[in-house]
């Protein structure tokens, strides 16, 4: 090992989403402690794999073995940075290749990345577990499934959504059947899988989860209540919602809320940082999981942020624990 690890930072990536990897690119940049790490910044898009240095020179990664040359110098990599939301960062395919490279890196690894990126796969473990989530029906592009067959097994009002991906793009609360066909179609146009899941009333609340030094840890958790019909891509992005960090529960709400997420992190075998969102239903007094971000978002506005400071750590502590764990993984 160097005195100091040499980590790559990645960003970027080869969807919609990009946009939301570059917010969070400027917390992550401005939080990591370079008296410990030597930071690369590398760029992944579809055009090339890219590293701008200081003086302005671009530099394009060997995919053959993940490293640059600068200026005769071949740099090598000790662990990986991910900061990509969407493909090929929070669905397992990079996951896989720094695997067959044998190169650590702090999120989850390829199996759990790809397996949660599939909303559906990832509710039907979770129930196998005997997590709580939604009653639902996964559909698919080439087998169209009539509406009224979709009415008749579910009750209203249902979450229609893409199966893939994150931000909430795509996504519609219908209220009644005459809505349906309108909603598949929109959520079509964004993936060849969609997600039908019935609406369960209650709290919102996400809450990140982590692991450092062996320990599971679970972050204070925010309660989001959204001003929009739901939690959608304005909401997320565009101020259209409140959030509470800490959540003002009872302390009872919240262990189970907690035991949940432990739960769920154990299930999963996530490593890193994930965040999981949860409805917590009054009547049934349960949470009932929705769904898992593997690499949540980091920009100052992000949830993760917001809980990390709220257990009274700097950003800076957050994102060296997290390179650290990866580095444990040589």
């Amino acid at each position: 090992m160097h005195a100091r690890p040499i980590i790559a930072f990645i960003t970027g990536g080869y969807s919609g989403e990009a946009e939301i990897s570059y917010k969070s690119a400027i917390t992550i940049e401005k939080n990591i402690d370079t008296s410990k790490f030597e930071v690369y910044k590398i760029d992944i898009r579809k055009d090339g794999w890219l590293y701008t240095h200081a003086d302005g020179g671009l530099y394009m990664i060997d995919k053959n073995d993940f490293s640059l040359l600068i200026n005769g110098n071949k740099i090598y990599f000790d662990a990986v940075l991910v900061g990509i939301h969407g493909t090929p960062g929070e669905d397992g395919k990079l996951q896989g290749y720094f695997d067959m490279l044998g190169i650590p890196y702090t999120s989850c690894d390829a199996a759990t990345s790809a397996l949660t990126f599939n909303k559906r796969y990832t509710v039907a473990v979770a129930a196998f577990a005997g997590i709580h989530v939604a009653k639902s029906l996964h559909l698919f592009k080439d087998r169209p499934v009539d509406a009224a067959v979709i009415a008749a097994q579910l009750h209203f009002p249902v979450f229609v959504k893409p199966n893939n991906g994150g931000s909430s793009i795509g996504m519609s609360k219908v209220k009644s059947g005459d809505d349906l066909e309108a909603a598949l179609a929109k959520a079509f146009m964004e993936d060849d899988q969609v997600l039908v899941e019935e609406f369960i009333s209650g709290r919102e609340f996400t809450i990140g989860v982590f692991r450092s030094k062996g320990k599971i840890i679970t972050l204070p958790f925010t309660e989001v209540i959204a001003k929009n019909e739901f939690f959608d891509f304005e909401a997320k992005y565009h101020g259209k919602s409140e959030e509470i960090t800490p959540a003002m529960v009872d302390e009872a709400i919240a262990e189970k809320v907690r035991s949940a997420a432990l739960k769920v992190y154990q299930v999963f075998n996530c490593r890193g940082i994930v965040r999981i969102d949860f409805i917590y239903n009054e009547a049934r007094g349960e949470p009932f999981m929705l769904e898992i971000n593997t690499v949540p978002g980091q920009s100052e506005a992000s949830i993760v942020p917001q809980q990390v400071k709220a257990m009274g750590w700097t950003l800076k502590d957050f994102y060296s624990a997290l390179i650290e764990d990866a580095l444990e993984h040589k």
